[in-house]
């Protein structure tokens, strides 16, 4: 009886040592997966942060047929390497406060170029927008002015426009981001004759009034440094006129051009323009408008990498006398 009882005993102590070296083993592991976790592990916070932004990209200006995507990481160190915004990667965005932010149910293809950055919509043939940032240094260079079109190669062929594309239409190819907004560098100068940075212009609108207001923004920074500006179409018509010999291959023409313009500084400000489509002549400050309603007609959030407060003040803003005009 009394040998029954200690084999007993035994196996009770030796199922206690079982429990509590299972239960030290378990503590031990829990530990160290902490510890690993807290040291930057494979299974750290970080690493399953990374893990999920790993199809984070921004898309860069290669190929509008093969665009190459790079990660956030990529496309600092890329920044870093550029003397940016007036080179390289104009989508890092908080970076660059021209870069509106990712349009909402519109055809987007952003192309990146030396000194400006194209949204481009296959679907009228023309840029959503054109963004850049205006320097004193852009305006003052002695790059010559081209004077000649060219096809954007970084596009497919089945969406590359050419010169002859306006031909007989009676539009002019208007440049969204002016040729003297580039006289900084020869490739920018070249870049800003692609028929992705044009739209169907007025002729009188064109070497008119949209013509002043180009020159404007110049003296603007000279005047107050670095300048944020998008411009752009407008089309109010859900089936807007078109031109274009080819059948596939028609571009639509705006109703209207808007221009956003911000100026950083002591006191930030900005003001909106809206010109239509057509010969027109008058006063500048009769097409200026808020950035909000800019915003409104066109659907793009402009400038999101302000501070919302500050965002809010100038974009809701139209003081045409803040500006000189």
């Amino acid at each position: 009886m009394s040998k029954r009882k200690g084999n007993k005993a035994g196996g009770q102590r030796s199922a206690y040592y079982l429990i509590a070296s299972l239960l030290l083993f378990a503590a031990v592991y829990v530990t160290t997966s902490v510890v690993n976790n807290c040291a930057g592990g494979k299974d750290s916070a970080e690493s399953k942060w990374n893990k999920v932004n790993a199809d984070d990209s921004y898309v860069t200006g290669s190929s509008a047929e093969g665009t190459k995507s790079i990660s956030p990481e990529q496309a600092e160190m890329e920044y870093q390497n550029t003397d940016a915004p007036g080179h390289g990667l104009s989508q890092v965005v908080y970076e660059n406060l021209e870069q509106p932010a990712q349009m909402v149910g519109k055809p987007e293809m952003l192309l990146m170029k030396t000194a400006f950055v194209i949204s481009y919509n296959v679907n009228t043939m023309c840029p959503n927008y054109v963004a850049w940032r205006l320097t004193p240094q852009r305006v003052e260079g002695s790059v010559k002015r081209k004077d000649e079109f060219a096809e954007d190669m970084s596009m497919g062929e089945s969406t590359r426009l050419t010169s002859a594309d306006y031909a007989g239409s009676g539009y002019d190819r208007g440049h969204m981001c002016p040729a003297g907004d580039n006289k900084h560098d020869a490739k920018a100068m070249n870049e800003s004759f692609l028929m992705t940075n044009v739209c169907p212009q007025n002729h009188n609108l064109n070497k008119g009034d949209w013509n002043e207001l180009e020159q404007q923004c110049r003296q603007w920074a000279a005047d107050y440094g670095d300048l944020y500006i998008v411009c752009g179409p407008i089309f109010d018509s859900k089936n807007p006129a078109k031109i274009g010999r080819r059948k596939k291959m028609k571009v639509s023409v705006p109703d209207r051009f808007f221009k956003v313009v911000l100026s950083m500084g002591e006191h930030p400000k900005a003001i909106g323009f809206v010109y239509p489509n057509q010969a027109t002549s008058r006063e500048m400050r009769s097409y200026c408008v808020s950035v909000d309603d800019v915003e409104k007609a066109t659907g793009i959030d402009f400038y999101p990498e302000l501070p919302d407060d500050t965002e809010n003040r100038v974009e809701r803003a139209c003081n045409p006398a803040a500006w000189g005009i």
